[in-house]
């Protein structure tokens, strides 16, 4: 094998001579002391500087292809907002005869709608004081709030290499236990939001648990099992919505629960102008108790462990059908969480068998956005979260379709699932690519074998 000091000139003597040569040599700069000049042969690649190895880390990391997604899946969607616009199409008509006309009217429509969706998700210029103009960023995280919890918990059966695709039944559940606590029920303030509360996270970690525990005992496959359970809970409430005595409002003949009482109603944060409450801040918790977990906990160590392998966890002596449990209830308790700040937050009025509004499987694409990262995924619902409020005043003021917000999304997900295709886009160096070797390396190490 060559020695590796001999292309960074700090061999044996090295110094020396470069000093010397330094001194023969009109012109040529010495070393500065304390430092060894490097010299490099023919052929040899210098190593890289710290700034490029931290950029190439940067570009070859997880975060760097979900934000360039995102970016893909506006272009795109900025291209169909065009293909849809009648303006543009108008002036397409005529467009070797005036182009600019085109052009412009391209412009307007996706500059017009995006600048919709941005005062409809964070902030409107056009209303007249501060408290008005910040109330699109408050609609985002109340809609955020649901699309965390129900993120966290498919993040974490993620990381246990499990696909929690139950969300709808957990949330179901969970919002029905919850609901039901706080309309039947008279307890004092906070006490009586508290064991709502924790009733609605008890109802969904159990229905959660149904398939960790037969994945456990019988190997049943997680991804059907759960998805057996949405059928099963979406029909037992509907159910109990249309059974006098069991969730239906009394003297109603409609699906639906009566409105819960004032003393389990979560908080509002920043007043009644605002729809944001204390779950917001339940979710905020809830990232930080799950980051805890995964990265500080023993638990976490073996949540990851199995979710790697879990062969090899099972040999290192872990309990992996009890990590599959513990982690469905962790899982299931999450989405519970986000059932229970639907019907104690958001919809307050009483719910109907829709009251999952599609956050269950909306979750699952949250939790990929946010590469089943705690704080990841923490970003992708507010991003979510921005898209539902916003989608809304783009329709209402451009006359965008909302089924390009969906579209969006849809590529979003598919962008990360396809990350040589996002590479490729915006050429960003391959991380398994191995790095390139000078032919005096290769020559040498073919020699020495």
């Amino acid at each position: 094998m060559s020695d590796p000091t001999e292309s960074r000139g700090d061999a044996p003597g090295a110094n020396e001579l470069d000093a010397d040569v330094a001194l023969e040599e009109p012109g040529a700069a010495a070393p500065e002391k304390g430092t060894a000049a490097t010299a490099y042969g023919p052929g040899e690649v210098p190593p890289p500087s710290r700034w490029t190895t931290m950029l190439n880390q940067i570009a070859t990391g997880n975060a760097i292809i979900s934000v360039l997604a995102v970016v893909l899946a506006l272009i795109v969607g900025a291209i169909m907002i065009a293909f849809t616009d009648e303006r543009v199409q108008e002036a397409s008509g005529y467009f070797f005869a005036r182009p600019g006309d085109t052009l412009s009217a391209i412009w307007e429509s996706v500059s017009g709608a995006y600048s919709a969706l941005f005062q409809g998700a964070i902030y409107n210029f056009r209303r007249d004081t501060f408290t008005a103009g910040i109330r699109p960023i408050t609609e985002t995280l109340t809609f955020a709030t649901p699309l965390i919890a129900g993120g966290l918990g498919v993040a974490l059966a993620f990381r246990v290499g499990m696909f929690n695709i139950g969300g709808r039944g957990q949330m179901l559940i969970a919002a029905s236990v919850a609901g039901w606590i706080a309309f039947g029920f008279d307890l004092p303030w906070g006490i009586h939001m508290l064991v709502a509360l924790i009733g609605g996270l008890i109802g969904g970690a159990l229905w959660a648990g149904i398939a960790g525990v037969l994945k456990a005992r019988t190997g049943a496959h997680e991804v059907i099992v759960t998805i057996m359970l949405n059928y099963v809970a979406f029909y037992l409430v509907s159910w109990m919505l249309r059974t006098p005595g069991l969730l239906q409002a009394p003297g109603s003949s409609n699906p639906k629960t009566p409105a819960m009482k004032e003393t389990a109603i979560f908080p509002q944060l920043l007043g009644p102008q605002y729809n944001l409450h204390f779950g917001f801040i339940l979710a905020v918790i809830a990232t930080i108790v799950v980051w805890w977990i995964l990265s500080r906990s023993s638990l976490g160590f073996k949540f990851r462990a199995v979710g790697i392998n879990p062969n090899a966890a099972r040999v290192a002596g872990i309990n992996v059908k009890g990590m599959y449990v513990y982690a469905m209830l962790i899982s299931g308790a999450l989405l519970g969480l986000a059932g229970v700040s639907q019907v104690l937050g958001t919809v307050t009025t009483g719910f109907t068998a829709g009251i999952d509004a599609g956050i269950g499987f909306d979750a699952i694409t949250v939790a990929l956005l946010g590469r089943s990262t705690p704080w990841g995924t923490f970003a992708a619902g507010i991003l979510f979260g921005a898209f539902k409020a916003g989608g809304f005043s783009m329709q209402a003021a451009e006359g965008v379709p909302i089924e390009i917000v969906l579209v969006v999304q849809a590529l979003i997900v598919l962008f990360i699932a396809a990350p040589p295709l996002v590479r490729t886009i915006f050429r960003l160096p391959d991380p398994k690519a191995k790095p390139k070797r000078s032919r005096e390396t290769v020559t040498k190490e073919a020699q020495a074998k």
